[in-house]
């Protein structure tokens, strides 16, 4: 599973010109489920993404949690990013999982996030979504499990 992770003041996703999900101070989560992961997968990133001190502390050092900062989470479904841009210049999505099994994946990923007591939004799977965000920093990572 590949996460593109960035802290942000705020975030939303939009379909079809209405609002349909969005969240405060907290992080949004671009998701990619490629073939072979699995729910121990989704565990290990849930764990991580929830506990990931990348928010500041009273000495502005990163030191704090989403739990510590009591943050919220929108979580996107994205398989571009399982796209592999080695070869030539169109992407080939090989490694990107089936939609039925990363749905799954993504909706078991989603209840792990819920499971530790963070407030959650998503996007819709496989849907035309709109994003919008406020990065605050900017902090982006890119994390996989």
């Amino acid at each position: 599973m590949k996460a593109l992770v960035q802290r942000v003041k705020k975030a939303s996703v939009t379909i079809d010109d209405k609002l349909y999900s969005k969240i405060d101070h907290g992080l949004l989560v671009f998701l990619g489920v490629q073939k072979g992961d699995s729910k121990e997968n989704a565990d290990k990133l849930a764990q991580k993404l929830v506990n990931l001190r990348i928010f500041e502390d009273e000495n502005d050092k990163m030191n704090l949690s989403l739990k510590d900062v009591n943050g919220q989470m929108l979580v996107v479904s994205q398989f571009t990013l399982c796209g592999d841009c080695k070869k030539g210049t169109r992407p080939s999505f090989d490694n990107a999982e089936l939609p039925d099994k990363a749905n799954e994946l993504y909706e078991y990923f989603v209840s792990k996030i819920k499971e530790q007591g963070i407030k959650v939004q998503t996007g819709s799977f496989g849907a035309m979504m709109d994003v919008e965000l406020i990065n605050d920093g900017p902090v982006t990572f890119m994390v996989e499990k």
